[in-house]
């Protein structure tokens, strides 16, 4: 007996209320912009600034005992990672501690880096600190416009592959769908004040990229009904589209979220805001598919049939080739 999470044969509108879909997606988009002006991002240390040290042990690492040794000391932003490689020593137990840069200070202060050696010398008097090193607000400034540069050329690059292999409705949709991910993700991250470091910036990336493989299903899925249903008018067409592949859309995402909550639950603090950023990604990344990408291609229309260069189009814009 096999698993099914949606019906086949559905006949679900999805753009009956496609203007109300719109607006939600618009606003949302404002909330997030709103509460990037106002509030701004948390950022963790990559974007901050910070002291970086390597601890080194014969005890093992337990990073709820190094945590509450530094708590005592204020030092603000505290991130400890315990570092594995097969070449340690069975007895050699390194971890990374990054402090963030304290106001007003380009890095951490020789005091506090003493400070720090001896409250972790608490746990483990022999313990020993073989490096380290400082990220000013200069590099950390750099760092933040790469990401930026990043993301904006990942959602670039998906305009011109979607233009090469469709036309420049299905461009626009997609990267539309795009940018109302990130923007959204980037919002919720404002407005809860998440750390955003170096990790979100990868689940932003991993969103463009899960976000447009569930839009480029849908897409070729309309292209070939496009061409099966040359009489329908282009909604139904979209419709008949979707609830084609709804089935593997929602399977696909429930299946990436049970994975991503057992992260989220078991996989501990240093990887919990990449995990809640990713099943935010999903989420929205799926909306977006149908709400947004396919709402944006039915506004601006296609040709009904690309091997006739006088085909009728699906409305005022679709007039113009890319």
């Amino acid at each position: 007996m096999r698993l099914k999470l949606v019906r086949e044969n559905t006949k679900f509108d999805f753009f009956s209320r496609w203007k109300l879909w719109l607006g939600i997606s618009m606003l949302m988009v404002v909330i997030g912009f709103t509460s990037y002006a106002i509030q701004g991002l948390n950022f963790g240390i990559d974007f901050r600034g910070g002291t970086t040290i390597r601890t080194e042990s014969t005890q093992p690492v337990v990073i709820g005992e190094y945590r509450a040794a530094l708590d005592t000391l204020n030092l603000g932003d505290i991130s400890i990672t315990e570092v594995f490689d097969p070449n340690f020593r069975a007895d050699q137990n390194v971890a990374m501690i990054r402090i963030q840069a304290q106001e007003g200070q380009e890095a951490v202060e020789v005091d506090t880096i003493v400070q720090v050696e001896a409250a972790l010398q608490t746990i483990d008097p022999g313990m020993k600190f073989p490096s380290v090193e400082s990220v000013g607000p200069k590099v950390s400034g750099e760092l933040i416009k790469t990401a930026a540069l990043a993301v904006v050329l990942a959602i670039g690059a998906v305009l011109i592959y979607i233009w090469l292999r469709f036309e420049w409705q299905f461009a626009l949709g997609a990267v539309a769908a795009l940018v109302h991910d990130v923007v959204l993700t980037i919002g919720v991250f404002s407005e809860l004040q998440i750390k955003f470091d170096l990790a979100i910036i990868a689940a932003l990336l991993t969103i463009v990229g899960y976000s447009l493989n569930d839009t480029v299903v849908v897409f070729d899925r309309v292209r070939e009904n496009l061409r099966k249903y040359k009489k329908k008018e282009l909604a139904e067409v979209l419709n008949i589209s979707i609830n084609e592949t709804l089935s593997r859309t929602v399977m696909t995402s429930v299946t990436t979220l049970l994975a991503l909550i057992a992260l989220f639950v078991l996989g501990g603090d240093v990887i919990r805001g990449f995990v809640f950023a990713m099943i935010w990604g999903v989420i929205v990344g799926t909306y977006s598919s149908v709400f947004v990408a396919s709402t944006i291609l039915l506004y601006l229309g296609v040709k009904r049939d690309w091997s006739k260069p006088d085909a009728n189009a699906g409305n005022q814009f679709a007039n113009i080739d890319a």
